[in-house]
Formats: structure tokens, C-alpha cells, sequence
């Protein structure tokens, strides 16, 4: 069983693809444009289909998709499956690209599907083939005289309609609503739907405490589904026999509320949350029905969202608007839809397959976490930021996962090249190509920090490759949480901690600063901890480690500032790695993201300065100078209040202590490590 796929370098393609890898037999022909075939074969090796993966050089604006007729006429017959998945999915986009992409891409589509013999066409359509139809859309169900209020809505209805009148093998459409990350992983490649509402989410998270209501609008339903969802529906309804020249929503079988919606990406993101005044229940009760149809409230936002004075004020200047957060007036406009989508026939076409969407509460934090790890570019329009990282090289350490990861991505936009250092090297050669997906430059260089031997290797390897070592992040760390009563037989836990925290990082700086001094510039951030300003119960091991790194940095600042080479110190509050994942009563305390902790390394970064620490970090080191016995009686408290972890005494965390009370001392005390 052979199948043909346009699009698989894209959003939906790459999982569709995964999913026949997995679940189908025979070869799989991708259609791939002559300068993307790097970028086709590192997608080639993901998905491990090996020789079943076979790249067609074509071009989906050309006739027959530009592929090859030698190619065409060897394979007449054998392709069971073309899945036509390219197309811009977009907004925002020009009628001249919705126009030669999405009519023309199918026709062209259709002619080589034709000339192939294909077994069956499927197309990837869009819910927006409904325009702005008004009541509920079932799947047999097409032209029903609605209006098209967009070139993609428009080019979306005449492509499925190229489809239904003339393909010439038999066919299978597929309307997929708003198609957001992966529901496990949250992986996404662009800012769309949703997503351009992200940054508003980030600033109201940033500037206004999380409990202050904000009062909203209730815009009408929306309708969102994960991408892993579509992909795994569309892999299996189009092997299903006998279902040719059907249609099939891939939608949320429940309309979502876009409020309600709103409001569980702004709960993901920690931000403050919309309270509606008049909700439907209410508005229902009033008359609105009597108005003529573009008379009623939603019919009134969406006229003056499509005024020219709102696309000023929303998209085309920069000012205390929404246009700021970089909300297009386009997307505004159909932030809800007056249809709904029924997929009774597909949700039966699914029955006993176990697919079926997901919850969106269940997986919005993972989305949200995805798009602030990796997809936010704020820090392309920080002017100083761009300015300080441009062209210069950042050594960082512990750079496949948690700050470190993150820290990269966010330094490469800002124009920098980052040096990843890790021990796996398969995660930090997957961190360097979501780098260089991006647009950005990246080296790998495996290492293992806690052999001294290794850092020699290493620096002497980053000194012959690159001409500066600009930055240095020490960010990699062990962190050990076991009480002293505990640790009486377990004297490596001090020594491995300092040799990673404290020797590993030592001996990094040692061996790069010849050449900071030799430059006469450098600069080197350390991700200390707020422990060492507040001294928690417990973390003995690791705080002394963080400590005599801070100690060591402060004391040579003093011998190399001459040589134009500084220190930072970062006293870091407790964060959402994978480094306190085994913690489990960590889940409910107040964290910051990886995200937020690597924006204060990047702080540390443009800045220089000496120490970065948080309030709360600044009061505990306040209460260790002027009441240092009180201080000490309240850690005590928390001593007692906080159990040992579960490895270390072999008990179920939190067993006959109160969480209440552990919860009333993590939110006092915020971000500290308990």
C-alpha cells in the first residue's frame, strides 16, 4: 500500500507522516521542493521510516506539482493514498497566495492524482469552507449560499469544490477546525489562531496579580482541536473501506466557549482571567432575535473590527493597543464562529478506535508551555538585548532541557550563537535543530561536567573552534533534598554536588577565562540558587555547592575586572524542571517557568549586573542579618512542617504532615526550595 502526501513538512503533514510510519504498509512518496530537502530529511530520520520515505521533487504551484513525468508514468497505479495536505493556512495572508496555493495547489494536485490513477483523494479542507453560515453545519453539507468573508474562507470553499466536481479518482474531504500543538508534547511551529493571544496572556501574567478579575465579552463559541488528534482521525478514516466521496469534521464534537477558552490558556499561563457580566444565558433572554441578522451584538463587533480605523489601531501601529501583542485585526475578527460544526458521522466513523478529543483544560498548560519555551520571539524586538548578543558566542551548560534549553533558543533569536553543553547527546543535538528551525545557529558539544578531565577535553576543543568565548552560563546542577539526619552514611551526596556546582563550574570558567582576558572582555553567569539567601532546611548538599560557587566568582571578580571580565550571580527561586520533577509536593507550590527563569539569564546577559535576586531572596538574607535566631526558628518550623522526600525515607511524601500548612509556607515564601 503505497501513499503520496503534499504538505509533510508541514504542521499536520509531520504527524500525519508519523502516523502512517507507524500504522501503515509500503512506500510513502513526499512531495518536497528542491531547496527543502535538508530540511525533508531531518524530518526523514524523526519520523525512522527509513527507505519507506522516499522525497518527490515537485513544486505545488506548478502543473502536475512539477513532479517528474519519467517519475509519474513509473509509478501509475501504485499510489493507493494522496493525501493533498499543502496549502497556507493563514489568516493574514494575501488573495494572490490563498489564491495560487490553495485553488491552484489543488488543481495541480488533482492533475497528478489523475495522471497517477490514485486509489483516492483526500483532501485536507477547513471548517472555513462554512464562511460565515449561520446554525449548525453537518458534514453533508457544502454550499448552502453562506458568504465568504475572507480570501482564505473563499480559496478554502473553491478547492473543496475543485475536489467534489472534479477529481478524477475517487475522493475523501477532511475539515479540521483550529489546529493547535500536540496535546502531550504542546509542539508547534507558528504563532496562529489562539497563539496570537499568548503575549497579551504573558503581559497580564507579568503586570497584574493572577486573582484580579478583568471584565469580558462574551464573544460566542470557538472551536480548537490538537493536532495529534487530527492526524491519528485522519490516518485512520482514510483507510477505512467503503467511505469514498464522504466528509468528515475533525472538530470538538462540544462547541467551546471563546471565553471559556480564553480563560483556560490565561489559567495555564498564571494570568488573571475574564469575568463576563452578560453571558448568552442572559443575552438569550433578550430580544437580539428580532434585530435583522447585522443588527446583532456579534454582528456589530465583527463590522467594526473590519473597519479601517480598527486595522490601525489593532495591527498597523504601536501603541497601547492590542495591536502591540501583535494581534492582526484579521484574526479579531473571526475570534468566533457563528457556525456549528456537527461530526456525529465522523464521531461514528471513530467508534472503538479510542480516538477522540481531548479536554482542552487537560492540555492547555502544555501548550502554553511549549509556546513560552520556544515559540515566543519577544526577544527579536528587544532592542537591547539584540544589541548586547548579536554575533557573540554563549557557552551554556545543562543546554538539553529546563532554564538551559531555553536559555539557547531564547539567545539564538536575540542573534547569538550558543555553545550547548550537556551529557546526552541526542537531546542536544535535538535542541540545535529546533535552533536552526528557527532560523538560528547552535553547536552541540557532549560533556560530562563532573569529570574534570572532560572540561579540559572541552575547553580546549571550544578554544580551537571558535575565535571568542563571549558568555559563559554555569546553569547545569545537581540538586539533593535529604535532611542531615539522612545523609549520616551518605557522605557522596556533599561530593557530588560540589563536583558538578561547584568544581565542574570552576574548572569551565578556569579553562576559557586565557581568552575572555586575552579579548578583554567576557562575562560569566552563574544559576545559583535563592537558597544560599535564605539557608532551607534540607538542601545542606546543594546550597553549600551554590554557595562556594558564589564565594569563588565574588573573590576573582576582584583579580579579573581589570581584564574587562565580570560576574553574575542569579539567585534563583524554585523553577518547573525536570531537576525538582521527583519532588512531587512541588507540584502545588508557586514556581516560575523555565521560561521566566531564562529571561533573567538573559537579563544577566544585557545587563552585567553583580547579583539577580528576587524580593523574597532579599527579605530571607535581610532576616539572616538582623534576627538571625528568629530566622532560624522559623526554618525550623518548616522543617518540621516538610517531610523528607519519598527516596529518601521511603514514605509516601506529605504523610502525616498537613498540607494546608505546607501550602500557607510555600505561598508566604515564595520560590523558596522547601
Amino acid at each position: 500500500m503505497a501513499s503520496f502526501v503534499t504538505g509533510a513538512t508541514g504542521f499536520i503533514g509531520r504527524f500525519l507522516v508519523q502516523e502512517l510510519v507507524d500504522n501503515r504498509e509500503g512506500e510513502i512518496h513526499l512531495l518536497c521542493r528542491e531547496g527543502s530537502r535538508a530540511r525533508l530529511q531531518r524530518l526523514i530520520d524523526r519520523w525512522g521510516g527509513g527507505d519507506r520515505l522516499v522525497p518527490v521533487i515537485g513544486d505545488l504551484s506548478e502543473d502536475r506539482l512539477g513532479v517528474d513525468p519519467a517519475w509519474i508514468r513509473e509509478h501509475a497505479g501504485a499510489i493507493d493514498h494522496f493525501f493533498h495536505l499543502a496549502a497556507i493556512y493563514d489568516m493574514t495572508a494575501s488573495d494572490e497566495m490563498n489564491e495560487l496555493l490553495n485553488v491552484g495547489g489543488t488543481r495541480n494536485a488533482l492533475e497528478l492524482a489523475g495522471a497517477l490513477g490514485a486509489g483516492c483523494f483526500h483532501q485536507v479542507s477547513s471548517i472555513a469552507a462554512s464562511g460565515d453560515y449561520r446554525g449548525v453545519f453537518d458534514e453533508t453539507m457544502f454550499d448552502e449560499g453562506q458568504r465568504l468573508p475572507s480570501a482564505y474562507h473563499r480559496t478554502k470553499f473553491e478547492s473543496e469544490k475543485l475536489v467534489r466536481e472534479e477529481c478524477p479518482v475517487p475522493w475523501r474531504v477532511y475539515r479540521p477546525a483550529v489546529v493547535v500543538g500536540h496535546s502531550q508534547t504542546g509542539e508547534m511551529d507558528k504563532v496562529d489562531g489562539p497563539y496570537y493571544f499568548f503575549p497579551l496572556f504573558k503581559k497580564m501574567r507579568d503586570t497584574l496579580p493572577s486573582w484580579l478579575p478583568l471584565v469580558g465579552v462574551d464573544l460566542g463559541d470557538t472551536n480548537v482541536v490538537p493536532v495529534d488528534y487530527v492526524a491519528k482521525a485522519l490516518d485512520h478514516l482514510a483507510h477505512l473501506p467503503g467511505r469514498d466521496g464522504e466528509t468528515f469534521h475533525l472538530v470538538n464534537p462540544e462547541p467551546q466557549g471563546t471565553v471559556e477558552l480564553v480563560n483556560t490558556f490565561a489559567a495555564a499561563a498564571r494570568a488573571p482571567r475574564f469575568a463576563v457580566p452578560l453571558d448568552r444565558s442572559l443575552a438569550a433572554r433578550l430580544p437580539t432575535g428580532l434585530l435583522p441578522p447585522a443588527m446583532r451584538p456579534g454582528a456589530l463587533i465583527g463590522a467594526a473590527l473590519r473597519t479601517p480605523a480598527a486595522h490601525v489601531a489593532l495591527g498597523q501601529t504601536v501603541g497601547r493597543t492590542l495591536g502591540r501583542f501583535g494581534i492582526p485585526p484579521e484574526v479579531l475578527e473571526h475570534v468566533s464562529f457563528p457556525t456549528v460544526y456537527a461530526s456525529r458521522h465522523t464521531q461514528k466513523a471513530l467508534a472503538g478506535s479510542g480516538i477522540a478529543v481531548p479536554d482542552l483544560e487537560s492540555y492547555a498548560a502544555t501548550l502554553w508551555t511549549w509556546w513560552e519555551d520556544f515559540l515566543d520571539d519577544s526577544i527579536r524586538q528587544d532592542k537591547a538585548a539584540t544589541a548586547a548578543l548579536t554575533g557573540k558566542t554563549v557557552v551554556i551548560t545543562g543546554a538539553s532541557s529546563g532554564i538551559g534549553l531555553v536559555t539557547a533558543v531564547q539567545v539564538a533569536k536575540a542573534g547569538a550563537t550558543p555553545i550547548l553543553v550537556a551529557r546526552g547527546k541526542d537531546k542536544l543535538e535535538t535542541t540545535r535543530a529546533l535552533i536552526e528551525s528557527q532560523g538560528g545557529a547552535a553547536y552541540a558539544y557532549p560533556c560530562d561536567l563532573s569529570d574534570l578531565q572532560a572540561i579540559d577535553a572541552l575547553c580546549a576543543q571550544l578554544l580551537a573552534d571558535f575565535e571568542r568565548i563571549d558568555f559563559v552560563v554555569n546553569n547545569a546542577g545537581r540538586s539533593i533534598r535529604r535532611s542531615l539526619k539522612l545523609s549520616q552514611d551518605r557522605f557522596h551526596d556533599f561530593e557530588r554536588t560540589m563536583q558538578l556546582n561547584y568544581f565542574g563550574a570552576i574548572r569551565l570558567v578556569m579553562g576559557l577565562l586565557p581568552r575572555m582576558r586575552e579579548q578583554k572582555s567576557g562575562h560569566v553567569v552563574n544559576v545559583s540558587s535563592i537558597g544560599v539567601l535564605t539557608n532551607p532546611p534540607r538542601f545542606a548538599a546543594y546550597v553549600a555547592s551554590k554557595a562556594a560557587l558564589d564565594a569563588w566568582s565574588n573573590v576573582v571578580s576582584s583579580e579579573v575586572v581589570g581584564d574587562g571580565v565580570s560576574f553574575t550571580s542569579i539567585h534563583m527561586p524554585l523553577v518547573r524542571t525536570p531537576m525538582i520533577a521527583p519532588t512531587r509536593l512541588y507540584d502545588r507550590f508557586p514556581t516560575i517557568s523555565p521560561a521566566q527563569a531564562a529571561h533573567k539569564v538573559v537579563t544577566a546577559l544585557v545587563e552585567r549586573p553583580h547579583e539577580i535576586n528576587t524580593l523574597t531572596g532579599n527579605l530571607g538574607a535581610l532576616a539572616h542579618t538582623l534576627a538571625p535566631k528568629t530566622a532560624f526558628r522559623v526554618l525550623h518550623l518548616a522543617y518540621q512542617v516538610f517531610p523528607d522526600s519519598a527516596a529518601a525515607r521511603s514514605q509516601v511524601e506529605g504523610e502525616g504532615k498537613s498540607q494546608g500548612e505546607q501550602l500557607m509556607l510555600a505561598r508566604v515564601l515564595k520560590g523558596v526550595h522547601w
